[in-house]
C-alpha cells in the first residue's frame, strides 16, 4: 500500500475493537486474537505492512510471548524460557524499545528514509519491507510490575503514518491490552498447572477432574530419584547455596524424565518422582521402560558433567540414587476436601521408593525392580533378594551393566533450542527489567553497551 494518506473509518474501528472484546470473552488464544486483531485492521484500510507484539506471562518457567504480522503473510509466534534476572539483554541495548523503557516513554516514532543511516538495526529490515514510519509503544496491564505489552506498528505509505491513522492506532491499542490482558489471564490457570502438577496430570484437572477421589488406575514405568547427603550438604552451604545446588541438581538430573513420554509428577525435597504412563500389554510397557532407561542414562551423563564442573568450582561432588519400577498406580486427587494434591499413588509408588533407599544399602546409583529390567532389555546383573518394608513378597533387585549405561549419539539430550532466547523474550526481559528502577538498569551498563528494536 503506498496511499499519500488513508483515511480511517471509525464505523470499522469499532467493529474491530468489539470483536476484540468478543474473541477475548470465548476465550481464545493469543496467537487467534493477534492475527484476527492485525487482518481486520488490514481490511479496515489502516496502511501496516508489519505489526509487533509482545506479552510479558505470569509464568514461573516462561517471560512473554511474541508475536509478528507481516502483510500477506499472516502472524509468526515466538515463545521462549525465562533466563536469570541478573543477565541483561546485551543484543537489544541498541533497540527502540530499550531507548523507549530507559527513558520512561510511552510512544516513539521514527520515519524510516532508505537513504539514511538506520538509527536502529531493526530498521534495516524494515527497510527491505519498503517501510516509511514506525510506532513502537508500551502499554502496561496495570499496577503489576512487568505484566504488559510491548509493540510496533510499521507501515509502507509514501507519506508515513498520518495523524488520523496514528490517532486510530492510539486508541484501538487500548482495547488490544484490555483482550490481551483478558487473554493472558485466561492461559494463567493453563500454565500454572502444567508448570506445577506436568502436562498430563494439567490437562486430567483442567478436563475436570478436580473432586477429591477424582481418578483412575494406569500403568507405568516409575521413577524415584533422590540427592545424597543433602542434609550435609545444607549445613555446610547455607540456606541460597542450598537451594542453588538443589535447583541445579534437578536441571541435571531430572529434565531427561520430563520427556519422551516421561513426566514428572512430584518434587518432594531432595528428590522426584516420574511417571511413563502406558498400556497394559508387553509392548506398550518395553516402549515405557525403555525410554524411561534412555533418561536415566541421559541423567547419569548430565550428572557426570555436573559434577565435572562442581570440581571446577572447587564444590563438592553431588551424588544421587535412582530407583526404577513397572506396575499400577493410582492417578488422581487425594488430600483434605478444599486442599487436594493430584499425583500416582499405591503399591508401585511405595515399592519404587523403597527401591531407591536401597541405593544407600548396595552403594549403587541406580537400582531397579526384575520386572522393570525385564521390560526394559538391556544387560543387567542381580544385586540380591530384599524383603521391602510394608511389602509382602520379597523383590529381586537388579543393577544396569555398564554397557547398558553407554549413552548412544541418537540418545543425547541437545538443550541448545531451550536455551537460545528469542526476539520476543529479550523483549519482554526489556520490560520486565524497566519496571525496576531506571537508574539501576542503565548504570549497570558499560559506556559502550549503551548505545538492539526487535519489534
Amino acid at each position: 500500500m503506498n496511499a499519500a494518506r488513508a483515511d480511517v473509518s471509525s464505523t470499522l474501528l469499532d467493529r474491530v475493537s468489539s470483536w476484540l472484546k468478543q474473541a477475548a470473552l470465548n476465550g481464545e488464544s493469543l496467537e487467534y486474537l493477534v492475527s484476527g486483531f492485525c487482518e481486520r485492521l488490514a481490511a479496515a484500510g489502516l496502511p501496516l505492512v508489519r505489526v509487533h507484539l509482545s506479552f510479558s506471562m505470569l509464568h514461573p518457567l516462561y517471560d512473554a510471548l511474541g508475536f509478528t504480522w507481516l502483510r500477506g503473510q499472516g502472524v509468526t509466534m515466538e515463545g521462549f524460557r525465562a533466563q536469570s534476572e541478573d543477565s541483561e539483554p546485551s543484543r537489544f541495548l541498541l533497540s527502540p524499545y530499550y531507548h523507549l523503557l530507559s527513558n520512561n516513554l510511552d510512544h516513539l516514532r521514527r520515519r524510516i528514509d532508505p537513504a539514511a543511516p538506520s538509527e536502529f538495526p531493526v530498521f534495516d529490515d524494515l527497510k527491505a519491507l519498503g517501510a516509511t514510519d514506525y510506532l513502537a509503544f508500551v502499554q502496561s496491564f496495570g499496577e503489576e510490575a512487568g505484566q504488559g505489552m510491548v509493540g510496533s506498528w510499521s507501515t509502507d505509505a509514501a507519506e508515513g503514518f498520518s495523524d488520523n491513522v496514528i490517532d486510530a492506532l492510539l486508541r484501538i491499542q487500548n482495547s488490544l491490552a484490555v483482550a490481551a490482558k483478558m487473554a493472558v489471564l485466561g492461559k494463567l490457570a493453563g500454565n500454572m498447572l502444567m508448570t506445577y502438577l506436568g502436562g498430563n496430570a494439567g490437562q486430567r484437572v483442567l478436563s475436570g477432574q478436580i473432586r477429591r477421589g477424582d481418578g483412575e488406575t494406569i500403568r507405568a514405568a516409575l521413577v524415584m530419584a533422590d540427592m545424597r547427603q543433602s542434609t550435609l550438604l545444607a549445613e555446610r552451604e547455607g540456606r541460597q547455596a542450598y537451594i542453588d545446588t538443589l535447583n541445579e541438581f534437578f536441571d541435571a538430573i531430572a529434565t531427561p524424565f520430563n520427556r519422551n513420554g516421561g513426566e514428572i509428577l512430584s518434587f518432594v525435597g531432595d528428590g522426584f518422582l516420574a511417571v511413563y504412563p502406558c498400556g497394559r500389554h508387553r509392548e506398550p510397557s518395553q516402549v515405557a521402560a525403555r525410554a524411561a532407561m534412555t533418561a536415566v542414562r541421559q541423567a547419569a551423563a548430565r550428572m557426570r558433567e555436573l559434577n565435572r564442573g562442581r570440581k571446577g568450582r572447587r564444590l563438592g561432588e553431588i551424588r544421587y540414587g535412582i530407583g526404577l519400577h513397572m506396575g499400577n498406580v493410582m492417578f488422581g486427587n487425594v488430600g483434605l476436601k478444599d486442599r487436594l494434591t493430584f499425583s500416582a499413588f499405591g503399591a508401585a509408588v511405595n515399592e519404587v521408593q523403597r527401591l531407591q533407599v536401597l541405593t544407600k544399602k548396595y552403594n549403587k546409583p541406580i537400582i531397579a525392580s526384575q520386572s522393570f529390567s525385564t521390560y526394559s532389555g538391556g544387560e543387567w546383573s542381580t544385586l540380591g533378594e530384599e524383603k521391602l518394608r510394608g511389602v509382602g513378597q520379597k523383590f529381586t533387585v537388579m543393577q544396569p551393566l555398564e554397557a547398558n549405561m553407554r549413552l548412544e549419539a541418537t540418545e543425547m539430550l541437545d538443550n541448545r533450542s531451550m536455551d537460545r532466547h528469542s526476539t520476543a523474550e529479550q523483549v519482554m526481559l526489556l520490560y520486565r527489567n524497566a519496571q525496576r528502577p531506571r537508574l539501576h538498569l542503565v548504570d549497570r551498563l558499560r559506556p559502550e553497551q549503551q548505545q538492539a528494536e526487535t519489534g
